[in-house]
């Protein structure tokens, strides 16, 4: 795809991945995604802000083909699929410099051999002036790295965001047009990568209040021409109320633990407890991770496999724990055979979470009307918590 131009010298530059569907070997990819750069061409100095992976070069090589001078490579964010292009950038403009956040220098050198010379290290607060436009250079530590920066554009009002305000889309409009669209994919991507650092977040969102923004233009996704859209959405997901709602992610093997999530269902239901459920032999954990970004309770659902919980269950619990979600309680149900330490290996794996831990219920076997009456007086445990906190 050819150079985009977004305002008067300011060009997208980049690749649109309609095809792929999984990012770093781990996170779902439903949507595709796009990896963004951006060309700013001022009066006295020119400037690529941040440079995708090393595998789309030829992309970025045959934009930048009639670019005759480049000052700066301008680094946010030292992870490679912002940065991996940019050794042979510097092949192509050997004057230019990468500029970044002293953290990132390191990062960069580590990550990509590229020497020392080739940096010039900016502070926070710090400006660059390109003769007619000038950068402003915002670190936003972790988000979600800790040496990340963002750069405002004075003069235009637009905030290159790079991962902050990200969402994983693949689409040909290069401008947010169906925000109901994006709002999904965004809360994605802020739940798999960001959500665990929700509390620097909120003071990175603090600390671009002041500024007047006409565009959020992030690293991968569209550009945000209504800031104020995306702003509230992350603001809402770092400090916003949780939901009357209770995830339950489960894996089953002779159907006694679906029987017990089943009727467990029904009486979170029958209380007015809102229910998201997830078989984990075939769920997506993007999915699973939107789910937990605004849940006031976890209960994990598994058999008993020698002794412990289903390793998929295990995995949730330890996507859980990484993720810190903002979740109340966890508890957790299901059944076993002959014996175990299914729920001391759980509650082990997850350190991270604040939770009220509310008793489980295991039976063994197929479960009887015993198992049945303890998971109704779960439900009615769980609807009490949630009054107790004003979501019911």
């Amino acid at each position: 795809m050819k150079a985009r131009k977004i305002k008067d010298n300011i060009y997208w530059m980049g690749f649109v991945d309609w095809d792929s569907r999984l990012f770093d070997s781990l996170i779902p990819l439903p949507d595709g995604t796009s990896y963004n750069a951006f060309l700013i061409e001022g009066s006295e100095k020119t400037v690529l802000i941040d440079a995708v992976e090393s595998s789309l070069f030829s992309e970025i090589e045959a934009q930048l083909h009639n670019v005759s001078k480049l000052d700066y490579v301008i680094s946010l964010h030292a992870e490679q699929d912002h940065s991996g292009c940019i050794p042979q950038i510097l092949s192509m403009y050997p004057n230019a410099k990468v500029l970044t956040t002293p953290k990132a220098k390191g990062i960069l050198m580590d990550l990509l051999h590229i020497p020392e010379g080739s940096f010039v290290t900016v502070q926070d607060g710090e400006t660059l002036s390109l003769g007619d436009k000038t950068l402003e250079f915002i670190f936003t530590p972790w988000v979600h790295w800790p040496e990340t920066m963002v750069a405002y554009l004075k003069e235009d009002k637009i905030l290159f965001s790079c991962d902050f305000f990200g969402s994983h889309i693949a689409t040909s409009d290069l401008f947010v047009t169906d925000e109901g669209r994006v709002y999904e994919a965004a809360k994605r991507y802020y739940a798999e990568i960001m959500m665990p650092f929700r509390n620097v977040i909120k003071k990175n969102l603090e600390k671009i209040a002041g500024y007047d923004i006409d565009l959020i233009a992030p690293s991968h996704g569209q550009i945000y021409p209504r800031p104020s859209f995306i702003i509230d959405a992350h603001k809402d997901w770092c400090d916003g109320p949780l939901k009357n709602k209770v995830v339950i992610p489960y894996v089953t093997m002779h159907q006694s633990t679906k029987k017990m999530v089943d009727f467990f269902v029904s009486s979170l239901v029958e209380k007015g407890v809102s229910v998201e459920q997830f078989n984990l032999t075939n769920t997506d954990i993007g999915k699973l991770a939107i789910a937990l970004v605004d849940a006031a309770t976890i209960v994990i659902g598994t058999p008993t496999v020698l002794a412990g919980p289903h390793p998929n269950a295990a995995y949730a619990a330890f996507l859980a724990n990484v993720l810190r979600p903002r979740t109340k309680f966890l508890s957790i149900i299901g059944s076993y055979g002959w014996g175990g330490k299914t729920v001391e290996t759980l509650a082990g794996m997850i350190p991270n979470l604040k939770v009220e831990v509310i008793e489980p219920v295991l039976f063994k076997g197929s479960p009887s009307d015993d198992a049945f009456k303890a998971l109704e007086n779960l439900a009615g445990t769980i609807a009490t918590k949630h009054k107790g906190l004003g979501l019911l």
